[in-house]
C-alpha cells in the first residue's frame, strides 16, 4: 500500500469515528464534549448561580474588630436583590456574624429580616483584611506612649499633623513607640463601607 493510500485510509478513520461519536450523542441526547469544555461550563453554571449581594454595617459608627473574635452584627441591604427567587429589598436586615479567617474577618449571613419575618440566608464576603488600627497609630497615641501625654500629643498632632509626630518626638524614642504599637491588628469596619455577600 502506498503512502498515499495510508494517509487516505488513515483520514476515512478519522471522520468514520467522529461521525460515530456525533451519531451516539444525537441518539442517546447526550453532548460530546471534551473534558476542557465540560469544566469551562461547570465554572460558567458556578458563576451564574452566585448572587452578590450589596451590605453596609447596621452600626452608625465605626467599628474596630480584633482579627481572633467572633462578632454578631447585623447588616442592612444596600441595593434590592432576588436570591434563589426571593426578593430582598434594600433595607432589609441581614443576621450573621464576622468570623476570623486568614488575613481578617469574614462576614457569614445566616438569615435575612424584612417585611416583619425571617427567613434564611446563606451568604459570605471576601476577607475583610485587617490593619494597623488606627487608634493607636496617631499623633496623640503615640505621644502619650512616649511620655509626652495625651494633651501634649494632641497639641502636637494639630500642628504638625500625623505623619511628622515620629521626627517631633525623636528616632530613638519614635521607633520603639511605633514598634509597640504596629502589634495590635484590627478590622475597620465603617458605616458606610459596602460589604459584598455572595450566595450560592
Amino acid at each position: 500500500m502506498s503512502y498515499q493510500n495510508s494517509q487516505t485510509s488513515r483520514n476515512s478513520l478519522t471522520r468514520g469515528i467522529s461521525v460515530l461519536a456525533a451519531g451516539s450523542a444525537l441518539l442517546f441526547g447526550t453532548p460530546l464534549l471534551v473534558p476542557e469544555v465540560v469544566q469551562a461550563q461547570n465554572q460558567m453554571l458556578v458563576a451564574q448561580n452566585t448572587t452578590a449581594i450589596p451590605a453596609t454595617s447596621a452600626q452608625n459608627q465605626t467599628l474596630h474588630l480584633n482579627n481572633d473574635r467572633v462578632y454578631s452584627y447585623n447588616l442592612e441591604v444596600a441595593r434590592g436583590t432576588t436570591v434563589d427567587g426571593m426578593y430582598i429589598p434594600a433595607g432589609a436586615t441581614i443576621l450573621g456574624r464576622y468570623e476570623p479567617a486568614s488575613g481578617g474577618l469574614r462576614y457569614v449571613a445566616t438569615g435575612v429580616r424584612m417585611n416583619g419575618r425571617t427567613y434564611n440566608l446563606d451568604a459570605t464576603s471576601e476577607v475583610i483584611e485587617d490593619q494597623k488600627d488606627p487608634r493607636d497609630t496617631s499623633a496623640g497615641s503615640i505621644a502619650e506612649d512616649a511620655g509626652i501625654g495625651a494633651a501634649g500629643g494632641a497639641i502636637l498632632g494639630e500642628v504638625f499633623g500625623d505623619a511628622d509626630i515620629e521626627e517631633i518626638i525623636g528616632g530613638a524614642v519614635a521607633g520603639g513607640v511605633v514598634g509597640n504599637v504596629t502589634a495590635d491588628r484590627v478590622v475597620v469596619v465603617e458605616p458606610e463601607e459596602t460589604i459584598i455577600l455572595y450566595s450560592s
